[in-house]
């Protein structure tokens, strides 16, 4: 257990936190929400004892043990794979090396037996004996092959790395775990061993993420941090976004009354415990949704951007036709060789891959930014295309404010109009005055979709527009694009956005591409396909 008492923290006139009162219980998990800049990953660092607050304390019982998902990648490079996981529990370490370190002397004393028998003891209490058969476990669980498990981590490329301090964190059943965006650079099948890994893990976890499938299948409660204020909640994430959104529209229906506002709220908490979820969390999370009153449920004060593509045509009857397409990387790695796909009316295609790299290349050369090897491909004659790269960064390399910047393009110049799209997403004020070339990732990513907005276009191809994004942006972005009625052709790392977009998945190897009308999840889960998915690589 962790209890946060009276936690203050101000940089400056800026208050990130003020009088936080707060206690996290064994068996619950807890995502950490708010937008960008909010303080999320300083909240945990506090948790963590890394930033002291200003006023008030953070204490754990005696005897508890913490661990914090590291995210220096070279921190550990002189250390093995296998020592780095078990590095997680620095006091079964110490007792390891030290044993170790006896057991090699050549002139062993009898001070060096007594001290050996109390090591021992200790290494025994510690779990010691299984101490590197639960550090494997992990790192295969995790994706790390077992001929990696004994190589140095300086050997390692960043992904593996990843991995390896994941497995650090989670090693040795801490009393309290603390993840900081643990499923960033991880394949899906990875995090979904993630998710069920946490939702047979009995003592506290909190999690700071971006993941909306992720923090619905391990989440119990919602700490959603918000103009300085941190407010506990019971549910997971779609139960907080979708019971928030219902309270702001119940104040502004003034004129229905509040006993219809209650039944209306009573009904909502009685529909999504009752829901039945894939979750193994969906037992426990039910019967806190059970115990909630109307009260518990309070309107959001989050603003979300408006983001809607409206097409200036509808798409004919030939959109994208895709022949013989080849390319290879600058190293000589083949990205796709001879592949083959046609585009309909109505598709919503999202593409896949081990190597993301494959879709980022097929991208820049169906929107003309880069030419493949070999093969050819057309877009029908009514198509007009908007492309979304995964480095936007090229267009914001330009001496101008953010009025400016979107005028160039826009057909309407009036700087009251895109003073007024800007304003909808988010830049007001002095805000839409910003120099472009200052913007951080997620104001970039904003910007990028107002220009995809303006354009008018009737098929998207978008690379990682999740990327960068808080959980307001992903959530509006996710729902315009369901809206859309045009062509849409995108890869996300956002399990959710996937599932609730496409209608169409395609996963690109080097040996060829699977293409398959149905959802993600059953993309994911369907035993053919799996196997169909091994022979693209």
């Amino acid at each position: 257990m962790i209890t946060v008492q009276n936690v203050s923290l101000r940089y400056g006139k800026r208050v990130l936190f003020d009088e936080v009162n707060i206690k996290f219980v064994p068996g619950n998990c807890y995502g950490v929400i708010g937008a960008n800049g909010a303080g999320k990953s300083t909240f945990l660092k506090i948790l963590s004892g890394e930033i002291e607050p200003q006023t008030g304390n953070v204490s754990m019982n005696p005897g508890e043990r913490m661990t914090f998902l590291k995210q220096d990648q070279f921190e550990f490079d002189a250390y093995t794979v296998m020592d780095t996981v078990i590095l997680g529990h620095e006091r079964l370490y110490k007792v390891m090396k030290e044993r170790e370190a006896i057991y090699a002397k050549e002139d062993f004393t009898d001070e060096d037996g007594e001290k050996a028998a109390d090591l021992e003891a200790e290494f025994a209490d510690l779990n010691g004996w299984e101490a590197e058969t639960e550090a494997a476990q992990l790192l295969s669980g995790l994706g790390l092959g077992e001929d990696l498990h004994h190589s140095m981590m300086g050997d390692l490329n960043a992904n593996d790395k990843v991995r390896v301090l994941l497995a650090q964190a989670l090693f040795g059943n801490p009393d309290v775990l603390l993840l900081d965006e643990p499923t960033n650079n991880l394949d899906v099948e990875t995090v979904l061993w993630l998710e069920n890994f946490l939702a047979d893990f009995k003592n506290t976890v909190i999690v700071v993420s971006h993941d909306r499938h992720f923090l619905d299948e391990v989440c119990t409660h919602v700490v959603d941090i918000d103009f300085s204020k941190v407010q506990l909640f019971s549910g997971n994430y779609s139960f907080w976004y979708q019971s928030s959104q219902l309270a702001l529209k119940q104040r502004q229906d003034a004129n229905k009354k509040a006993d219809e506002k209650r039944k209306e709220l009573e009904d909502f908490i009685r529909r999504f415990s009752a829901n039945a979820s894939k979750s193994k969390q969906a037992t426990s999370r039910a019967k806190l949704l059970e115990k909630l009153t109307v009260d518990d449920i309070k309107p959001s004060s989050r603003k979300y951007p408006y983001i809607a593509f409206k097409s200036e045509r509808e798409v004919g009857d030939q959109l994208l036709r895709v022949e013989g397409l080849s390319k290879t990387a600058e190293d000589g790695t083949k990205l796709f060789d001879n592949i083959n796909f046609t585009v309909n009316k109505g598709d919503k295609i999202a593409f896949v891959s081990r190597n993301v790299m494959a879709i980022s290349s097929l991208f820049d050369i169906i929107s003309e930014v880069d030419k493949a090897d070999k093969g050819e491909f057309t877009w029908g004659v009514t198509i007009t295309k908007s492309y979304f790269p995964k480095d936007p960064g090229q267009f914001f390399d330009v001496d101008l404010n953010l009025v400016d910047w979107l005028r160039q393009y826009s057909e309407e110049k009036d700087e009251s109009f895109i003073r007024g799209f800007l304003g909808r997403m988010l830049f007001s004020g002095e805000e839409s005055l910003k120099k472009a070339k200052v913007l951080s990732g997620g104001e970039k990513v904003r910007c990028m979709l107002s220009r995809t907005m303006l354009s008018g276009a009737n098929a998207l191809v978008l690379d990682d527009p999740t990327n960068h994004l808080d959980l307001e942006s992903i959530t509006a972005l996710n729902n315009g694009l369901i809206d859309f009625t045009g062509c849409l052709l995108f890869y996300s790392h956002d399990h959710q956005f996937v599932e609730t977009v496409a209608n169409r998945i395609i996963e690109i190897g080097p040996k060829g591409i699977l293409d398959k009308l149905m959802t993600y999840d059953e993309f994911l889960t369907d035993e053919t396909v799996k196997q169909q998915r091994q022979k693209l690589y």
